[in-house]
């Protein structure tokens, strides 16, 4: 474990640079991600194992996908939240919108082109709907309603912070400002 690292310290992150996700369809993917959604494709690679195709959905953020080259993937669907074993690492994205005419103005493009999706579901701090891509991997377009990002975090908030049995870190950061340890990690 390492010593606590000072706020001061930390790196100053602008968002996703990219979200790297595997699709079965390339086509099919451009089809939605920039059709549907309107995320605009902004790169391409390819090399003779995959092509890795980039979305802009933010400035300087984007969602990737891989499609691999003669691999047999096995593929499955698991809606957002729904615990699944197959899925430890990868629940779902949110994509951030500005407000609730965004997010109302995104269901109609997305039912008016055949997607199945959720009523706008709200979650106090913030409103968010539920779709998946072509390939079933769970996606949820959110607005803030209560902007938690870009201000100082009030770790005594109960709105915005209100698990009322925070993990340990979360106290420490009620505390003192900063954790008490960070874990080490390794490559495989």
């Amino acid at each position: 474990m390492n010593e606590k690292t000072s706020s001061d310290e930390r790196p100053r992150w602008r968002g996703v640079n990219h979200l790297a996700l595997v699709t079965t369809d390339m086509d099919a993917t451009v089809r939605f991600y920039h059709g549907v959604l309107g995320a605009r494709l902004v790169a391409t690679l390819a090399t003779p194992a995959f092509r890795h195709y980039f979305f802009e959905i933010g400035p300087q953020n984007t969602i990737a996908f891989f499609e691999y080259h003669d691999v047999d993937l096995a593929t499955f669907a698991k809606p957002a939240g729904v615990p699944d074993s197959r899925a430890v690492q990868f629940d779902h994205l949110s994509l951030n919108l500005p407000d609730e005419d965004a997010l109302l103005d995104l269901r109609r493009r997305l039912k008016a082109a055949g997607c199945e999706v959720t009523d706008v579901v709200d979650h106090h701090i913030f409103r968010s709907i539920y779709f998946t891509d072509p390939d079933g991997i769970a996606l949820e377009a959110s607005w803030w309603v209560v902007d938690a990002t870009g201000r100082p975090a009030d770790y005594r908030d109960e709105h915005l912070f209100a698990d009322h049995e925070p993990v340990a870190a979360v106290r420490e950061l009620a505390e003192s400002g900063t954790v008490d340890w960070v874990p080490e990690t390794k490559l495989s």
